[in-house]
């Protein structure tokens, strides 16, 4: 049911599952022609199919059973072990990272035991959290992506099938015709960490998801200390809020606006970053 339509029309609910499907197709095929070559494309797109393949396994069990934030806030950890030995085999060494605040921090064993499973963890998270409204769950991320792959050189390759297909997706789903649901966020999370990881452009996802992880510490502060959730309230065909107890909250506080325009707005937000992480 789309909540914020005032008919409450239904919509078909999970078909993130066609992106993971044509990811998973397309980068075992480009493992399988790679693999007798000197391109590192082989190893880096069997362990993104299997990262992707997980994640949309995690999102169609939360959207079957409806898993407790406790179990999904942890299980995308899992996804960051192929990848530790991945990242290991293609940057032997290269365990430092730019903080721009601390300078370069060279994070020794613990980058592979913390540094990785946190940005699996947390990108894969922050995304599933912004969502709710009709294309919210697939221009964001699909912004970032191509952000990514601005960044990536030869590894542009890797993604080229993955980002045309979320792409269509987010057409469908910008127009109200379809919801990827839980199996598109949680598998294009952990597609935009483990793309960035083994493209060595971790830096620039680090800034492209900033507005995500300033939704997601919003809404759990409010959660965790005050007790109280975010929520928009239809009214008519705008959608305003009365408190700021999430990024949509906050835009739309007292400030009535369509569906599309909020999503327009938070669109040019994850640009607006994404371009400033491109650049640096």
């Amino acid at each position: 049911m789309d909540q914020h339509k005032p008919d409450k029309r239904l919509v078909p609910n999970g078909l993130g599952v066609i992106y993971v499907i044509a990811s998973a197709v397309y980068l075992f095929l480009l493992h399988s022609y790679y693999n007798n070559s000197n391109l590192p494309f082989s190893d880096a797109a069997l362990v993104l199919a299997v990262c992707i393949l997980f994640g949309g396994f995690l999102g169609l069990l939360d959207d079957w059973m409806s898993l407790r934030w406790r179990y999904k806030a942890f299980l995308p950890v899992f996804a960051a072990l192929p990848l530790a030995v991945l990242y290991q085999t293609l940057y032997p060494g290269r365990t430092s990272m730019e903080t721009y605040i601390f300078g370069t921090i060279d994070f020794g064993i613990y980058f592979y035991l913390i540094v990785i499973p946190l940005i699996v963890t947390v990108t894969t998270n922050v995304v599933n959290q912004l969502g709710g409204l009709n294309g919210l769950e697939t221009i964001g991320p699909s912004i970032i992506m191509i952000g990514l792959m601005v960044k990536s050189g030869q590894g542009i390759l890797l993604y080229i099938v993955p980002l045309l297909t979320y792409l269509t997706l987010a057409a469908l789903n910008f127009a109200g015709k379809i919801f990827v649901g839980n199996t598109g966020t949680f598998a294009v999370g952990i597609s935009l960490a483990s793309y960035a990881m083994v493209s060595n452009v971790k830096e620039t996802l680090l800034i492209s998801i900033l507005p995500y992880v300033f939704n997601a510490a919003l809404i759990l502060l409010n959660f965790f200390i005050f007790r109280t959730t975010a929520r928009l309230i239809l009214d008519k065909n705008k959608l305003r809020s009365e408190h700021r107890r999430s990024l949509l909250t906050l835009i739309a506080y007292n400030r009535p606006l369509t569906e599309r325009k909020l999503v327009a707005v938070v669109a040019l937000i994850i640009a607006v970053f994404t371009l400033i992480a491109v650049l640096v």
